[in-house]
C-alpha cells in the first residue's frame, strides 16, 4: 500500500507482535523461577539462531535490572545495561528499563519484573494527591510497558513474579 507521498513501504518477513505469535505471559512464585525461565526462554532464542544482539530485556526501574541480569547470567549469553546514551552493542543483549526502550527494535524482548507493585510503581501512586492524578498515573505506567513491549518485532515474552500487574490482563 503506497502512503500519501505515493511511496510503498514493503515489510517482508516482519511480524507484528499484536498480528503475529501470541504474547507469552507467565507468573511465577519467586524471582528465582523467573530468571530461569527468562534464562530458558534466552537460550531457546539463541538456539532458534538469534544472536545476542537481537534480543533485549526490559524492567520497570533499576530496581530491577538485577532480575534481567540474573536471567542473561543463567543464559550465559553476553549483554549490555544500556546507559542513557542507548548505545546498543553488536553481539550482545540489550539490558534496560522500559524509559529508555522507545525508538529501539529487537526480535525478540522479554520485559521481566512486571509485578503488582512495580507497575504501577507503588511509590507513584502513593505520592498522587487527587482521582485525576491516580488516572495520569495509571495511563503513564501503562504506557511505558506498552512501549516496551512494542520493541519486539518477532518474539514477546512478559514476566511477573505473583501477584501480577493489572496491565498484564490487558495483553491476553
Amino acid at each position: 500500500m503506497a502512503d500519501v507521498n505515493g511511496i510503498v513501504e514493503q515489510r517482508k518477513s516482519t511480524i507484528s507482535v499484536f498480528n503475529g505469535p501470541p504474547t507469552t505471559i507467565q507468573t511465577f512464585d519467586s524471582t528465582e523461577a523467573e530468571a530461569k525461565s527468562v534464562s530458558d526462554w534466552l537460550k531457546a532464542r539463541t538456539q532458534e539462531g538469534l544472536l545476542p544482539h537481537e534480543v533485549a530485556i526490559f524492567v520497570r526501574s533499576g530496581a530491577e535490572l538485577e532480575r534481567a541480569r540474573a536471567a542473561a547470567e543463567l543464559a550465559a549469553i553476553p549483554y549490555k545495561i544500556l546507559d542513557d546514551r542507548v548505545e546498543t552493542v553488536y553481539g550482545k543483549a540489550s539490558i534496560a528499563t522500559m524509559h529508555l526502550a522507545k525508538g529501539l527494535e529487537f526480535r525478540a524482548v522479554a520485559v521481566m519484573a512486571c509485578d503488582d507493585e512495580i507497575i504501577s510503581l507503588q511509590q507513584r501512586i502513593e505520592t498522587v494527591a487527587d482521582d485525576s492524578d491516580l488516572e495520569e498515573v495509571y495511563n503513564t505506567e501503562r504506557q511505558l510497558l506498552y512501549v516496551a513491549g512494542t520493541r519486539a518485532r518477532d518474539q514477546l515474552l512478559v514476566t511477573s513474579v505473583a501477584p501480577p500487574s493489572e496491565f498484564l490482563g490487558d495483553m491476553k
